[in-house]
This record gives structure tokens, C-alpha cells and sequence, in this order.
């Protein structure tokens, strides 16, 4: 039966995040009688949460397993004493996302009182073609990745890119400038930059941002400075962690 449950779970991915019950039995190849009854056992564990629509989607009790594996662990807990300092020198949201399949996950998140309402929640993914920090993920993520971004861009504003060749002139920005920005593409009325966390061998670990409220971006000159002390000690703390 453990191995009937995974297969449950396996049924979903980036393309599947959301499934009714028939399409999870047929994805899963498990018996619609099983399916239903193993659904409703995981349901009640938390590993999967209905949506208002009486779909399913992967719940709570996975994603805080998940943050226990030692990688996702081990930058939060290195992460977030730099993520204060972006926090106190900047007043904005600051976020830690990493590549997760085609989506950047919200990996850590640092607010103060008075920076707005968040845009996302940790563990939530986002679009990598509309958040700072999704851009910075895609420049630097494998060619695979990219094309099918590129080839399935989505619109959650009207500000959203939705031209392929426009989306490839920012990444190639990334690699110039050494950041991201995102104006009202996620959500209206916000902003962003972002910044990579870079290993020592160049590698990019996850990317470093923060979330301005307003159609202007965070002043790039205060910022990003700030941002790339603060990823540069991150990816020199995981080094000596590592």
C-alpha cells in the first residue's frame, strides 16, 4: 500500500499541480476505489489539500518535510541573518528563491512591519518569467529549462512578457548587469530586483531579491549593492558550511 500512495503522489508535477480525483487515478494507474480511498488517508495526513473546486493539489504536511532536506535547511537557516541585514538596509520584502523544475520556490522570506503586504508565501512557485528572482534563476538555469519557459509564457498582468524574444533580451541583461528587475509583472503594484547566490565554482545557488511596493522599481544604486553584499556572504558562509 506505501508504494500505491507514492504513486498517488507521483501523479502530480510542475505540469500537473492540480488534479481531480479521475486524473490522478489514471496518472497514478491505481484502481478509482484505492485511488479514492488512499486520497481521502493523505488528505487527512496533509500531504494532499482540496481546492475549493474539489480538486487536489500536494498539501502543507510534504512542503514542510521538504524544507527539512538538508540543502533546502541549510540556506534558509544561513540565509537569514544576511536577508535581515537586506531587510534593515533596504525597508523591502526580501525574498530567497530557488529553482524548482520551471518554477522558482519561495524558499525564505524576511518582512518588517511596515513594507507591505507580501506577494508570495514561502513554499509558494512562481512563474519564472515574472518575478526578479525567477529571471535571475532562468538566466543562469540549463537550456532545457529555458525553452520551455520561453515556450509557454503565461499572463498574470498585463505587464507580464509575453514575447519570447523579448524575455531572451532580459535574460541576456541578467548576465550584463548582474541582476533582475520586474515592474507590475507578477502583481499590480509591485516591484522588484533580485541578485544570484553564486557558489564558489560560479554555480547559481538560488537568487536574492527584494519586493518594492509601487509601479517604480527599488533604487537600483541603494539595492543591488545591498543585495550582492548580502549574496556574496551567503555563498561564502555555505562554503564554509559546506
Amino acid at each position: 500500500m506505501t508504494s500505491r500512495a507514492l504513486n498517488v503522489l507521483a501523479a502530480f508535477d510542475q505540469e500537473h499541480p492540480v488534479l481531480t480525483m479521475s486524473e490522478i487515478a489514471r496518472r497514478s494507474g491505481t484502481p478509482v476505489a484505492t485511488c479514492h480511498r488512499l486520497i481521502g488517508e493523505l488528505a487527512d495526513w496533509g500531504a494532499l489539500a482540496r481546492t475549493a473546486d474539489g480538486r487536489y493539489q500536494i498539501g502543507h504536511r510534504l512542503w514542510s518535510l521538504g524544507m527539512l532536506a538538508p540543502v533546502q535547511k541549510g540556506l534558509r537557516e544561513v540565509a537569514a541573518p544576511y536577508m535581515h541585514d537586506v531587510l534593515f538596509a533596504t525597508r523591502h520584502v526580501v525574498n530567497l528563491f530557488v529553482l524548482d523544475g520551471g518554477r522558482a520556490l519561495l524558499l525564505e522570506r524576511i518582512a518588517g512591519t511596515a513594507v507591505g503586504q507580501p506577494v508570495a508565501r514561502v513554499g509558494e512557485r512562481l512563474a519564472l518569467h515574472t518575478s526578479a528572482a525567477g529571471k535571475v534563476l532562468l538566466a543562469y538555469a540549463p537550456a532545457a529549462v529555458v525553452n520551455q519557459v520561453v515556450a509557454e509564457l503565461t499572463r498574470e498582468t498585463r505587464h507580464s512578457i509575453t514575447d519570447p524574444a523579448r524575455l531572451r533580451r532580459d535574460i541576456a541583461r541578467v548576465h550584463e548587469r548582474g541582476y533582475a528587475t520586474t515592474v507590475e509583472e507578477h502583481a499590480l503594484g509591485t516591484s522588484g530586483l533580485a541578485v544570484p547566490v553564486r557558489a564558489s565554482g560560479g554555480r547559481v545557488l538560488a537568487a536574492l531579491g527584494v519586493v518594492g511596493i509601487g509601479a517604480t522599481p527599488p533604487p537600483v544604486q541603494r539595492t543591488i549593492p545591498a543585495l550582492q553584499v548580502a549574496a556574496n556572504a551567503i555563498a561564502r558562509a555555505l562554503d564554509r558550511n559546506g
